[in-house]
């Protein structure tokens, strides 16, 4: 009965928009280019794209499996495909991680939408560097502002959850992710005319390999993990509202190239911008929120309209493409509440929307009043970024290729990637090699690395 009541994607665009929409977030605006922009720009992101397509593709086809074949979110899917045994905990990890994910990411969302509010305003107008830098600590750390954004983005996430999933997540993913791309094109190409923007274009294809160390390689496939929403639920949950004729490979491909091409975007508005201006791309977090009006108002001082124009502009972006992540990690936890507890929508996602809202205000205050209290010498915010992104999503996704390459049936396995054998799936071995060993040695490879156990 399940698989005739679960609620479908009502097309194959729609399906990858919204797919592509758990996918680019922050991760590729926010989190990309100050990764890339400490890690030797383009080294680090051959590195990134090596992890995208050696682990990130197969891990995510090996989601969309598991969900597909499942109809069960997450949560439940392990399951129904393994009752009985011991892999529930794997679903049950993907739901935690995702939902402490979307915690302290919508912190950051809510900065995006003050960042909105400033821009609309003029508030960056006649500032100096040092202004931009009190503007952004003074936000951060006061106890009150970012928290009022912060209920408001869970809101607007709450609002989009609880009109279901064609109503609600494929209809805003048909909207926001085409209006995404609209605006991240146009910035680029006002940035890449900027005097000077030629070394940030140089910075992003010329690779410095000086800076490569086995950090880089932890941090390339974090980055790969978080930007592509692996091992934290999203996929897999989306993927039980795909319908038979979709077809798993050219969705997974389609959302990669998605998702690659908005980072590399992203940076192709940021850096050449950056360096127009002589600012270093190595300023870290506070990139886009310290280092960014400083450019637009420096790069567009001539032209006060078209400095307003991109401000406003580029922060609308960020909150849109925020937004669409936020909405897959909420799924995540909703669906689940839904079906392991039979709690209607609405009452799941209000359980999921006020969770979220406590542990975001948690880790928006130790930014600042509680900023004493710290795990393993990081705030709390931090501490919940390093422990999802460089440790439980990696290992989510591979327990997933693990999961897929060596306990579940491989005829199972084969009918999904085929849409049972209407389609050609010329990608099979290669893809079940990666799984079953690829994957696992390459991830705890760099583990181990990280850890400092290969001296």
């Amino acid at each position: 009965m399940q698989q005739h009541e679960r609620a479908n994607f009502g097309s194959k665009l729609g399906a990858i928009l919204a797919a592509a929409g758990s996918a680019v977030g922050l991760g590729n605006i926010w989190r990309f280019p100050f990764e890339a922009g400490n890690h030797g720009g383009a080294a680090f992101i051959l590195i990134y794209l090596g992890c995208v397509f050696i682990f990130g593709l197969p891990i995510m086809i090996a989601e969309f499996v598991i969900g597909r074949r499942s109809k069960a979110s997450t949560g439940k899917a392990y399951s129904v495909l393994a009752p009985g045994t011991s892999w529930k905990w794997v679903g049950y990890f993907g739901v935690l991680t995702g939902f402490l994910i979307l915690g302290y990411y919508s912190v950051v969302a809510g900065w995006t939408l003050e960042y909105v509010f400033q821009a609309a305003i003029g508030g960056f107008s006649g500032k100096t560097p040092g202004d931009f830098v009190g503007m952004f600590n003074d936000f951060s750390k006061d106890p009150l502002r970012p928290l009022l954004w912060l209920f408001i983005f869970i809101a607007l996430t709450h609002f989009v959850i609880v009109k279901g999933v064609k109503s609600g997540i494929e209809k805003s993913a048909k909207i926001m992710m085409p209006l995404l791309f609209v605006l991240i094109v146009l910035l680029a190409v006002c940035s890449v005319m900027l005097p000077g923007a030629w070394k940030g274009i140089e910075f992003l294809l010329k690779p410095d390999f000086s800076k490569v160390t086995s950090h880089v390689f932890l941090g390339a496939m974090g980055q790969a993990f978080f930007s592509l929403s692996l091992g934290m639920g999203c996929l897999s949950t989306y993927a039980s509202y795909f319908s038979k004729d979709i077809r798993l490979g050219h969705t997974a491909m389609s959302v990669g190239l998605i998702d690659t091409c908005v980072s590399v975007l992203a940076g192709l508005v940021i850096f050449p911008a950056a360096f127009s201006v002589g600012i270093q791309p190595d300023a870290g977090p506070s990139l886009i929120f310290i280092t960014l009006p400083n450019v637009f108002q420096q790069a567009f001082g001539d032209i006060p309209f078209l400095s307003y124009i991109c401000a406003v502009a580029f922060y609308v972006l960020l909150a849109l493409a925020a937004l669409t992540s936020t909405i897959s990690l909420h799924e995540v936890a909703t669906a689940f509440l839904h079906e392991k507890f039979r709690f209607s929508r609405g009452k799941a996602a209000r359980l999921i929307s006020c969770s979220c809202l406590l542990i975001g205000i948690v880790a928006s205050l130790s930014l600042g009043d509680w900023s004493e209290y710290r795990i393993a010498s990081l705030t709390i915010f931090d501490a919940l970024d390093f422990l999802t992104a460089k440790i439980m999503l990696p290992l989510g996704g591979m327990l997933a290729a693990i999961f897929v390459g060596w306990f579940l049936k491989r005829k199972i396995v084969r009918d999904e990637v085929t849409n049972n054998g209407l389609i050609k799936a010329p990608y099979y071995s290669a893809f079940m090699f990666i799984l079953k060993y690829v994957a696992p040695i390459g991830i705890s490879f760099i583990f181990i690395n990280e850890l400092g156990w290969l001296g």
